[in-house]
């Protein structure tokens, strides 16, 4: 073997079967020539080596701990029109999560806001439209809520946001107004104290809360949940029920949306709720606390929103000798201005109109306002405090009327 170690054959060193005759071995074997010998190997170590990474990025590694399903998916709304009223407002899955207290809507379920909302002893709202597949309302007129199709339900939370005495927010009720056989129809939710759930109930009740205003301000609310027949009052036109929000003129406003800030009607249209057939310009309330806009028009827009769904042809209050909805209230002889009042009121000072001008004072409008007795408040329904705010807008609105009524 010491002939290979001093191997001096330079013309062997590249042949690797290079015979090499020595007296230390047998004639004639093949001794391999070991400078090629180390360099095989070396390749052979670097081929095996490369395979082995190559079958780990194919074949990752066994995870001991084998991955989680993913969640379930979100069931969608549940709707069988004809089991309508459900016992409980979790049944229809409108609202999704761990706490439906929440509110976090469901697939399906599209927010809307009115551009001047009804008051209702400072309590905040979300409404919720939602159709069947498929379906969409029709645009009716400026001044007209929609023409819904069947199935078509409409969903609004009433909650306070600081609850004492822990500061909490709360939900009172949800209400729901449905149609079937093209009829309007009501259902009210009660949540109970633990905000686990809201129970259908339609025959009204009283619940006391104190709450924060966001004014800072504590005040101590009798809240009113209406029954059946209340609901029919504000809602009736002729004897049948009508929603009063989802009009034209209502809803010819931006609202930020979850994908960005849309037209209100354009959102529905594109959602599928609103055939696009409706006019591209539309008579359109302002917002009554957009200092910005014109006073009169501040007052049609609160008048209407508060007053208007029961002052006007064919409602509740349609036999009184003012009109207070939107399209009929451009005219101060329709809100009252001038206009005699001819009813004992109990309790009432001395009044000759609905309203003076330019008294507010002596106005029978601000009266009823501040009144507290159930048979004497406007609105009759919805409220256990005076709407500050708007008592204001509305005082600032008569004093400054010139013309006097004499």
């Amino acid at each position: 073997m010491q002939a290979i170690r001093h191997l001096e054959n330079q013309e062997c060193d590249m042949n690797p079967e290079c015979i090499i005759p020595t007296n230390d071995v047998p004639f004639g074997l093949k001794i391999l020539n070991p400078i090629m010998l180390k360099k095989n190997f070396f390749l052979f170590l670097l081929l095996a080596l490369a395979i082995v990474s190559c079958k780990e990025d194919d074949e990752p590694p066994m995870d001991p701990t084998p991955t989680p399903s993913p969640p379930p998916s979100e069931s969608p709304v549940n709707i069988i029109l004809d089991s309508l009223p459900y016992n409980t407002l979790a049944e229809y899955n409108f609202f999704i999560g761990d706490d439906i207290s929440d509110l976090v809507p469901n697939e399906g379920l599209l927010l809307y806001e009115p551009i001047t909302q009804l008051f209702t002893d400072y309590a905040k709202k979300t409404r919720y439209v939602w159709m069947p597949e498929g379906e969409s309302a029709n645009y009716v007129s400026d001044f007209e809520s929609f023409d819904f199709p069947d199935g078509a339900i409409l969903i609004k939370n009433f909650f306070y946001e600081n609850v004492l005495p822990n500061n909490e927010r709360k939900v009172m009720e949800t209400r729901l107004l449905f149609k079937r056989d093209g009829v309007w129809e009501f259902a009210d939710y009660v949540w109970n104290d633990e905000q686990t759930e809201a129970l259908f109930d339609l025959d009204g009740q009283i619940k006391p809360i104190e709450v924060v205003l966001d004014n800072g301000e504590n005040v101590s609310i009798n809240y009113r949940v209406p029954s059946e027949s209340e609901c029919i009052t504000c809602h009736k036109i002729n004897e049948s029920a009508s929603p009063n929000g989802p009009k034209p003129q209502n809803l010819n406003a931006d609202l930020e949306y979850q994908e960005g800030v849309m037209n209100q009607l354009m959102k529905w249209a594109e959602m599928g709720y609103l055939e696009p057939t409706y006019p591209s310009e539309i008579e359109t309330m302002v917002d009554w606390e957009d200092e910005t806009q014109l006073l009169q028009d501040r007052v049609r827009a609160y008048l209407d929103a508060n007053c208007g769904h029961c002052h006007k042809d064919d409602a509740h209050c349609s036999y009184r000798n003012i009109r207070l909805a939107f399209e009929d209230n451009d005219r101060e002889n329709n809100l009252g201005v001038c206009v005699p009042f001819d009813e004992f009121v109990p309790g009432q000072p001395m009044m000759e109109y609905i309203i003076e001008a330019g008294r507010a004072d002596r106005s029978m409008l601000i009266y009823r306002m501040i009144a507290e007795e159930e048979n004497v408040q406007m609105p009759l329904i919805g409220k256990s405090l005076v709407h500050e705010e708007g008592l204001d807008l509305l005082t600032t609105y008569i004093n400054s009327l010139e013309e006097t009524c004499n």
